[in-house]
């Protein structure tokens, strides 16, 4: 009990010296409309990617984790200067949990539309800050790597994210840093959803505290 107490109250001193205005999640996905709807009033660049999309997901027009993974595999094979150990099942699980808004397993269009212009933003992200073209982010890189990304974090909680994505040297290669930010991302824009009035804290009950921590 003692060491649990210690714990929460480590996590509850990290919270409270983090300014949640400094934060820039992504906004969250439009809501889901029916297709003939949605290709009526889309961009060419949109119906261009719904295309594309229509491709990758097939029949259904979801996207699986297992699609996600294979997905994210083949793209980064292409891209021999990112170190990556592949993106597996268990990490892309995660990242449909946490950008699955309709809660259905899977991503819709938009939903997956929103994860692949984060991840084209952040690999951009992480390719400028890997100065030392390394194919990772090394330890000394990393705090710029989440700044520009749009999440400035205090030393506290950037050195729990270190022991929880990064190798035993510091170093983050990129599906690593992608699940960090995808997960990060979803976690801000969730609080900012509950803390109605932004105020810079929220209070949840004991299911809505099990769904966003065991759902992501």
């Amino acid at each position: 009990m003692f060491l649990a107490k210690k714990f929460l109250s480590g996590i509850i001193d990290v919270v409270s010296n983090i300014d949640p205005e400094q934060f820039v999640p992504s906004q969250p996905p439009p809501p889901r409309r029916p297709v003939a709807y949605a290709e009526q009033h889309e961009s060419d660049e949109e119906k261009q990617f719904r295309r594309v999309f229509q491709q990758l997901a097939g029949d259904d027009l979801e996207v699986s984790p297992a699609e996600l993974m294979n997905i994210m595999n083949r793209i980064i094979g292409k891209h021999a200067d990112l170190k990556t150990d592949g993106f597996t099942i268990e990490s892309c699980r995660s990242m449909v949990a946490v950008m699955d808004s309709d809660c259905t397993g899977k991503l819709g269009f938009h939903e997956f539309k929103q994860l692949w212009n984060n991840i084209k933003k952040w690999q951009g992200v992480y390719k400028t800050c890997d100065k030392d073209c390394s194919g990772f982010i090394g330890a000394d890189e990393l705090p710029e790597a989440f700044r520009k990304a749009g999440f400035p974090l205090n030393d506290q909680l950037f050195q729990m994210l270190i022991r929880r994505y990064s190798d035993e040297s510091g170093n983050m290669d990129f599906d690593n840093y992608i699940g960090c930010l995808v997960r990060l991302d979803a976690m801000c824009r969730a609080f900012k959803t509950l803390d109605k009035d932004n105020n810079g804290t929220i209070k949840v009950n004991v299911e809505e505290w099990i769904q966003l921590t065991m759902y992501s």
